[in-house]
């Protein structure tokens, strides 16, 4: 990913914040076929901690032959993304100084690689799925609990998916949100994004406004 310096996230808690807040990855990797993508919810552990950034988990099917095609230790990327948002030049102040003002996409992103590998064991696959499970369910006020299904019908549906893991080695977090522009350019783009009147274009301006005042 290009990633120029003004854009790019280093702090950790961030990043795992970010994972957390999005946990609907795209888990890229190279097959017999060519390159695959699989859209799935992971798990982020960090507690102890697995590996230098954290470890993510997830399952698929046991249909799916990614499991099958992928030995232990293959590269894995696993693409997280956040709010993103068109920036129209006509809300810079700058358009009416010199007009040298052109579109732009804001967008926040993370990248995790690491060595992928694949867990067949129906033990760790459901602690894995009653995980994922509680923490998607937790905020409700009656939270579903994976014993509220009957025990046999969850037991040949476990079997029916298989366990992944990926050590997380590598992150990479861009936010690009109008850092490369002036102030008062920022500050046009808040006030645009905020008119568009959608809940997507009010949370990049609430970005831009934010990483702006660091």
């Amino acid at each position: 990913m290009y990633l120029p310096s003004h854009f790019e996230e280093t702090d950790l808690g961030v990043l795992h914040q970010f994972i957390r807040a999005h946990p609907f990855g795209a888990l890229v990797t190279m097959t017999t076929g060519g390159l695959d993508a699989n859209h799935i919810p992971f798990v982020l552990e960090t507690e102890p901690a697995p590996a230098p950034y954290g470890t993510l988990r997830g399952h698929i099917a046991r249909a799916n032959p990614l499991w099958r095609e992928c030995p232990a230790g293959t590269p894995a990327l696993v693409l997280f993304q956040g709010e993103n948002a068109f920036v129209s030049p006509s809300w810079y102040p700058s358009k009416q100084d010199t007009g040298k003002v052109v579109p732009t996409w804001n967008y926040v992103v993370v990248h995790a690689h690491g060595p992928l590998r694949f867990i067949d064991d129906a033990v760790w696959v459901r602690a894995h799925v009653e995980t994922l499970t509680n923490q998607h369910e937790q905020v409700r006020a009656t939270p579903w609990r994976v014993t509220d299904a009957p025990a046999d019908y969850i037991d040949g549906l476990v079997q029916g998916i298989v366990g992944l893991e990926i050590p997380i080695a590598r992150f990479a977090g861009k936010w690009k949100v109008s850092q490369n522009r002036s102030d008062r350019d920022r500050a046009g783009a808040v006030d645009g994004l905020i008119a568009e009147g959608t809940e997507s274009a009010a949370m990049m301006a609430d970005l831009v406004r934010r990483r702006g005042a660091r």
